[in-house]
This record gives C-alpha cells, structure tokens and sequence, in this order.
C-alpha cells in the first residue's frame, strides 16, 4: 500500500481545492449574468415574463442542490446527451446560484421606495433609463452584502459535485481517506480548506453590511 505522508496529503488536497476555487467563481459569474438578466426581465412586469420567472425560481430553490445534479449528469443521459462531471456541475451550480441572485437583487429594488420609479416616469425616463441611472445603483448598494454572502453558499454547495464523481475538495478528502484510512486528519484538513476559503467571505459579507448600514 502506498504511503502518505502529510505533506502529501495537505498538497493534494491544495491541489483539489483549486477545483474547488475555479467551479465556485464560474457558478459565481455565471449565476450573476444570469440572475441580472431575470431581474430586469422582471422589472418591466409583463405577465408572461413574470409569470415563467417566477415558475423557475420556485424550480430551483424548491428542490435540492444534489437533485439538480442528478439530473443534470444522469438525466441527461437517458436523452442521449451525455456530459462530464464537470459540465454537470457548473450547468447546475450557475443556474442553482443565478435562481438566489436573482431573489436578492429583486428584493433590493423592490425595498426601494415607489416614489423612485414614479420620480423617473415624471421626468420622462424610459423604464430601462429609470433602472440604469437611479433604481440599479442605490440597489447595487444594497446587494452587495448578500451577495458577497451567498458566495458561501456557492463554495459549500461544490462539495455536492463530488457526488457526481467531480474531483474537487470533497472527493478529494474521500478518494484519500481511502488511500490512508485516516479520516480524522485528512477530513480535519478538508474541514480546515473550506473555513479557509469561506471565513473571509463572510468576514467581507458582515464588513460590507455594516459599511452599508444593512440590517438582517
């Protein structure tokens, strides 16, 4: 049987984390296009938009990370579209993530005072004029710490990737506590990886919505 040392470990779960890092910021940017896209899709009211919006927000928060990708790896494949791990998990990670964005930054807008939107119509601005120059700015203000904090939640959610066979920290810790029969050390080390990354995080969340002047 081969042997690791600590080193070895600690360096291949360094190395696992990378993944880690690149699948959360693709989820990131991607779940941030696309949850500004539907929030100003929104914004303009019409029925139909409204309405399918709101059908897939309900989609992707009503049921479970781990379920969506299933589906995305193994159900796709029963239609004859087959997938790595790695498009599965960024597939269901960016519109997992773009479905909560897209909550926070309605929410933001919608906290602002309708007096906003009417001031715009009296000066003769165009709905999209009104959400570019005035409601989009004080809004961004607000998001910033719930979307700072929700970053978290992008980071823990990769470990449900390792499900699918996806190498990031999680499988990483599991493929070499098999090797080593060391759980304690090497999932203390990967307990220690995640608090690594996601301790800043919220830090900077708590920091900007203090900064903001944001209460919970």
């Amino acid at each position: 049987m081969m042997q690791f040392t600590d080193w070895d470990i600690l360096r291949n779960l360094l190395l696992a984390a990378r993944w880690t890092l690149v699948l959360s910021l693709i989820a990131f940017v991607g779940g941030g296009v696309i949850g500004l896209i539907l929030t100003f899709l929104r914004s303009t009211r019409r029925p139909v938009l409204t309405g399918i919006i709101k059908l897939y927000v309900e989609i992707f928060q009503g049921t479970p990370l781990l379920m969506q990708l299933f589906l995305a790896f193994f159900g796709l494949s029963l239609v004859g579209i087959e997938v790595s791990p790695w498009t599965a998990a960024i597939f269901s990670l960016t519109l997992f993530s773009s479905a909560f964005f897209h909550e926070i930054w309605r929410g933001c807008i919608e906290s602002l005072p309708k007096g906003q939107w009417e001031a715009c119509r009296t000066l003769g601005m165009t709905h999209m004029q009104s959400m570019f120059y005035v409601i989009a700015p004080q809004a961004a203000r607000l998001s910033i710490a719930p979307t700072v904090g929700f970053s978290v939640q992008i980071v823990k959610g990769t470990a449900l990737a390792s499900i699918i066979g996806f190498v990031e920290l999680t499988k990483a810790g599991t493929m070499l506590n098999n090797a080593t029969f060391q759980p304690f050390k090497v999932f203390a080390l990967v307990a220690l990886l995640y608090f690594a990354i996601c301790f800043p995080l919220s830090a900077l969340a708590r920091h900007l919505e203090n900064k903001n002047h944001v209460t919970r």
